[in-house]
């Protein structure tokens, strides 16, 4: 078993110019960063692995001291790098964009990837439509998951928490009332998915990786403190690449990655992560547009009633994919 420092090492130094496209010009021709220090909010999520995979790839950009930073329990993460207690998270785009529309100081940078959540129903359940007037399980009103579900019933016309009865509750206990029949579906999120299918619980109904129109759209996004960006655009971008390189590290190696995450504790079951990250795909981010994401996710919780502002207004305040531009031209497949 080699050390996680070792593993990154040998992925993204001994091999980053042939692997990525990354010449040593690329770094000798930009300034100094502006800062040696990076905060990057820590999640338990399977599919934000780019981020833990990215601390040595961080420090090959020059930051000297790369920190994680543990939200308080019940915080979300936006809210700590909105904060200012975190400089770097990876959240979903439902809930980034809920988040800009009331005023937290973010700024979107890159997608990450395609997908990650399933709506799980029981016989009952065949269709989004068919959720009308029956209830649905999320972990909270403040998740991806609940997000995620609201643009999903939007999408069918449906209104959340007022044509469908959402429950906010642990995952352990909206599968047991699936099982029972007391609840009619779920929102999952890895390992919850991997979960359900191996105790064969439910049926899918949903799944964003393989189902129009959520798998043309990314589910995760990059984004930063927005007084960071502004104060350090040097180390935004650095920071940025480091991130997406770790990214196609997650496509290149799910095996190595999946036991990185397991070796630290983030997830317990290496079966589970492995097929989480496999089937995750990762690779899009050089293919679809992110502001494509916001206007898709925007739109519909607009329509919701989630948030009263316009797609426009959220991709104008909280977007800012120009470090992405010039990184997918560095980093070319």
């Amino acid at each position: 078993m080699i050390s996680r420092r070792e593993f990154v090492r040998d992925m993204a130094v001994a091999g980053a110019a042939s692997a990525f496209g990354i010449s040593p010009c690329v770094f000798a021709a930009e300034p100094p960063s502006e800062t040696n220090r990076i905060r990057i909010g820590r999640s338990a999520a399977i599919c934000s692995a780019p981020k833990d995979v990215a601390e040595e790839l961080l420090r090959g950009e020059g930051f000297t001291d790369v920190q994680y930073v543990q939200t308080a329990i019940g915080v979300p993460l936006i809210k700590t790098v909105a904060a200012g207690g975190a400089d770097l998270g990876i959240s979903t785009a439902g809930q980034l964009v809920t988040q800009i529309d009331a005023g937290d100081s973010i700024v979107m940078l890159a997608g990450i990837h395609v997908g990650c959540y399933e709506l799980f129903g029981t016989d009952r359940t065949r269709t989004v439509s068919d959720l009308k007037g029956r209830t649905v399980g999320v972990d909270s009103f403040e998740s991806g998951h609940y997000f995620t579900l609201a643009t999903m019933l939007a999408h069918v016309g449906l209104r959340p928490r007022k044509d469908v009865n959402v429950v906010a509750q642990p995952f352990g206990d909206s599968m047991q009332q699936l099982t029972a029949g007391k609840i009619d579906a779920l929102v999952a999120f890895p390992p919850e998915p991997q979960e359900m299918r191996a105790r064969k619980i439910g049926h899918v109904v949903v799944s964003t990786i393989h189902d129009r129109p959520w798998s043309q759209y990314f589910c995760c996004l990059l984004y930063a403190n927005a007084a960071f960006v502004r104060k350090h655009p040097v180390a935004t971008k650095r920071a940025a690449r480091a991130v997406l390189k770790a990214t196609d590290i997650c496509a290149l190696e799910p095996e190595r990655v999946a036991r990185l995450l397991v070796d630290k504790r983030f997830t317990p079951r290496f079966d589970y992560a492995l097929q989480a990250l496999q089937d995750i795909p990762y690779k899009k981010w050089r293919e679809y547009n992110p502001e494509d994401t916001i206007r898709f996710y925007a739109l519909r919780l607009h329509e919701a009633g989630v948030i009263k502002s316009t797609p426009q207004k959220i991709i104008a305040q909280g977007t800012d994919f120009r470090f992405l531009n010039e990184l997918k031209k560095e980093l070319k497949a």
